[in-house]
């Protein structure tokens, strides 16, 4: 494989990229290292990982190791600090100029993780939503505080499924935007994105998804789940909290460590906490299938996964 073939600069077209996602805990990143040192030239993975951007959140997010990251170059990984709001936009920007980078370095972008919005978002860009409006909003927190949080997402699920799906059933801030869309338009948030359309993408992708059977996956979450507990995750949130960053954070609003938030504040028990990050983590995983089977094109591979056909998919591809 040459540059000008990992650039596809021939007649203009756009530069290319490889994507390897699917669910948590489906093994995208031993893959995505695997791939990026069998291709020549080598490739450098780009995370898409709304947790692992932050700080400190190690344990409950599933880094890459030490020596991992030895072995292959990664990107957007601790890129900013647990109390600061970092989102799509802020992502896709930061991942344009990782993925410009590597490029000009003669190498091949390898953008690996499960947050699909942080990948549409770099290969697409984000769609305009509305404007804010201020007085739906402040009724709709109005609501929030009077009905709680379920009632507002099961009004989202009638008025809008589509978002309902991709949407964490706790995520209040993005419930509550696709409700002020829908009553500020009349129209559902995700038929807004859909005649976006996303036609100009700023990069060409090869989407590369990985599957496996549900209940495999789930032991493999749930297993997941003790190794975190093992590893100190109580402890890591406890010296987050001691070092004054509050309960409140968007980053400890993620799965795994609100959970254990909540049990450090005494709210819950341990066992209790370890059940709910691993349901929240399923559900999770349902979301993200979903997510991705919607985009165009994705070649699947189911575990044990076929690493001699991947690359093979990915080299035809580039060249």
């Amino acid at each position: 494989m040459t540059l000008q073939s990992a650039k596809s600069k021939v007649n203009g077209a756009r530069d290319k990229i490889v994507v390897i996602t699917g669910p948590t805990a489906s093994g995208k990143t031993g893959v995505s290292i695997e791939v990026a040192k069998s291709l020549n030239p080598r490739g450098e993975i780009v995370y898409a990982d709304s947790a692992a951007v932050y700080r400190r959140l190690d344990i409950g997010t599933a880094k890459p190791s030490i020596e991992e990251m030895r072995e292959v170059p990664h990107h957007l990984i601790d890129v900013c600090d647990i109390g600061d709001d970092f989102n799509a936009e802020i992502y896709s920007k930061m991942a344009a100029d990782a993925v410009n980078k590597i490029l000009k370095a003669g190498k091949v972008p390898i953008i690996t993780g499960g947050t699909g919005l942080y990948i549409k978002a770099l290969v697409h860009g984000l769609f305009q939503s509305p404007e804010d409006n201020e007085g739906i909003r402040e009724e709709l927190l109005m609501e929030l505080d009077k009905k709680g949080l379920d009632a507002l997402f099961s009004e989202l699920k009638g008025v809008d499924r589509k978002s309902a799906e991709i949407i964490n059933p706790n995520d209040k801030t993005r419930i509550v935007r696709a409700l002020e869309i829908y009553r500020l338009t009349g129209r559902p948030a995700s038929k807004i994105r859909e005649n976006h359309a996303f036609k100009e993408k700023a990069f060409d992708p090869l989407y590369i998804g990985l599957k496996m059977d549900r209940k495999l996956l789930y032991r493999r979450i749930e297993d997941r789940v003790d190794n975190m507990i093992d590893s100190g995750i109580v402890n890591e949130v406890k010296e987050i909290l001691n070092k004054g960053y509050s309960h409140g954070c968007r980053s400890l609003n993620t799965i795994g460590y609100k959970e254990i938030v909540s049990h450090v504040a005494g709210e819950i028990d341990l066992e209790t906490a370890i059940g709910l990050i691993k349901r929240n983590t399923r559900r999770l995983a349902k979301r993200q299938i979903t997510w991705f089977k919607n985009i165009k094109g994705i070649s699947w591979f189911e575990y044990p996964y076929n690493l001699p056909m991947i690359l093979k998919k990915i080299n035809l591809f580039l060249n």
